[in-house]
């Protein structure tokens, strides 16, 4: 708990440089170049975590990886971290960051989970729900596919989620019909 905190004050600082210094954009494309490279190689997160590896090591690894790749703004965060031994926040803070972009962009994140892929008309549909739910101005759509369902869709809106799936109200029903009204009292 203590590290997410330090890695939301780390992404706030950069959030607001990155505002102040017009590199809203190159610096959140670098995060989530960061992240994928975090979700991809467990061995890279591992070595950033890693006590035993020396931070001279860690910050060689991360300047090879890197620099000259990623913005500018991008690689001072990335070595002031490496200075006060903070690389482990490096994921944290790369996928927090993109949260704090759709925060400042207004854009509202949401998944769909539906048994067949959404066709175009279906697609808007959901994004105005999810507008109105939400309040936000754009929407970034996650599309899954589970055959499970039946027929109709899950849809998942920050804390919300509305199921208005086939399998879900067999389930209903299920157990509406185990309840037993008819109960005998000998």
């Amino acid at each position: 708990m203590a590290d997410s905190r330090v890695a939301s004050r780390y992404v706030k600082s950069l959030l607001g440089l990155a505002v102040q210094q017009n590199a809203l954009e190159p610096v959140h494309q670098d995060m989530q170049l960061f992240a994928q490279v975090c979700r991809n190689s467990r061995d890279f997160v591992l070595m950033l975590k890693s006590p035993i590896i020396r931070h001279e090591k860690k910050r060689a690894v991360l300047e090879t990886l890197f620099k000259g790749k990623v913005h500018p703004l991008t690689m001072g965060i990335i070595d002031i971290l490496t200075k006060k031994n903070r690389e482990p926040l490096l994921p944290a803070i790369a996928s927090e960051f993109h949260v704090a972009y759709n925060d400042y962009k207004g854009i509202g994140k949401a998944s769909v989970t539906s048994t067949q892929p959404l066709d175009a008309k279906l697609r808007s549909e959901i994004e105005l729900l999810v507008k109105e739910l939400s309040h936000k101005k754009e929407v970034e759509l996650e599309e899954k596919v589970d055959k499970d369902l039946i027929g109709g869709f899950v849809l998942n809106v920050g804390d919300r989620q509305i199921d208005a799936s086939i399998k879900s109200k067999l389930k209903a029903l299920k157990l509406k019909f185990s309840e037993n009204p008819f109960v005998k009292e000998f």
